[in-house]
């Protein structure tokens, strides 16, 4: 059904990340390729002044670990990419970038704000350039 899937994951959530990485893995076509992919948001100015030099690089090492570990223990083959900066512009510039024909996206438990869909799946869905699916 679909060549390119990007799978981006909240590290916090892995188990909604295994989740959404089994139902990609159902829709992809032979020869076809999973991107997963976490982001690890960029601390402001005013924050990164009191935190040790090292958190956003222990976050990014982290981040991967968690997901080549998710990769492993579902045995599902997909490539692992970690980048940093906001959460949803990251997730559209790699589909934009890999060329992907579909982002499974899971969305946490909205506030008032974002009615329906959490706030960064809502921001995916409103700008995706390709088909996005949304797992509650």
């Amino acid at each position: 059904m679909y060549k390119k899937i990007i799978v981006p994951v909240d590290c916090a959530a892995l188990d909604k990340g295994e989740k959404i990485l089994r139902k990609a893995a159902s829709l992809l076509d032979t020869g076809g390729e999973i991107v997963l992919l976490t982001v690890v948001e960029d601390m402001p100015g005013y924050l990164a002044i009191d935190l040790p030099v090292d958190v956003i690089e222990n976050a990014i090492k982290d981040g991967k670990a968690k997901l080549v570990e998710l990769k492993e223990k579902t045995g599902i083959a997909a490539r692992v990419e970690i980048r940093s900066g906001a959460a949803a512009r990251e997730i559209l510039a790699a589909a934009s970038e890999h060329k992907a024909d579909l982002v499974i996206i899971g969305s946490h438990v909205p506030d008032f704000s974002n009615y329906l869909i959490g706030a960064t799946a809502d921001r995916v869905v409103r700008h995706s350039k390709c088909s996005v699916l949304v797992d509650r």
